[in-house]
């Protein structure tokens, strides 16, 4: 008697999960990014901006932006069978970095999302996970009129190490920002690679 390969005898895969933080100046797009690739409905914390908040929340070049994310972000994508992807954006404006450590606690690596119309908007973010080694990429997210830079460029002006990878993207495309996620996790991969090679090799 001959046995098929029963569906019962099949594992489930168990899916290894990781956390992502989506980082960058205030309104560059982070809120739009986990909502654009999140496949449930993503957790937003928004508040509306006030003429209260006006004399400290930096709208310049982003005038017509009329809300704010006053704790996080949150969502979630399936990249493979076992591998998943949390993201957690962070709130680009000053007074509400103190949230920042919470969020990179246990964090694999992030996303610095970034507008060359106002770049020096990422400084923040990228000294931020530079000086507590969590890997990072940089994704340039592409605005209408805004300018179109190679990647050396943005990495000159951002003092970027070589080994940071720099790249463009849509924030409202799915495949576009699943692209730059997948990007992050091989670079924070390859980072957790060499710190365990054994010294003189």
């Amino acid at each position: 008697m001959a046995f098929g390969r029963s569906s019962r005898s099949k594992r489930p895969v168990e899916p290894v999960t990781l956390k992502i933080l989506v980082a960058g100046g205030f309104g560059v797009g982070k809120t739009t990014m986990v909502g654009a690739v999140s496949e449930i409905r993503p957790l937003r914390t928004e508040e509306r901006l006030t003429e209260a908040g006006r004399p400290v929340d930096d709208t310049e070049g982003v005038e017509a932006k009329n809300t704010t994310t006053v704790a996080m972000d949150f969502g979630r994508i399936t990249v493979r069978e076992d591998l998943v992807l949390y993201l957690f954006g962070t709130p680009g404006q000053d007074r509400f970095w103190f949230l920042w450590d919470e969020l990179a606690q246990g964090a694999l690596g992030a996303v610095v999302l970034a507008d060359t119309r106002r770049l020096p908007d990422c400084f923040a973010a990228v000294d931020y996970f530079e000086r507590r080694s969590i890997p990072f990429a940089v994704a340039v997210n592409r605005f209408e009129g805004a300018e179109i830079f190679p990647a050396d460029t943005v990495r000159a002006a951002l003092d970027l190490d070589p080994e940071v990878p720099v790249l463009t993207c849509d924030a409202r495309d799915r495949g576009s920002v699943r692209d730059v996620l997948v990007a992050v996790v091989e670079h924070a991969l390859v980072r957790a690679d060499r710190v365990r090679e054994p010294a003189g090799l």
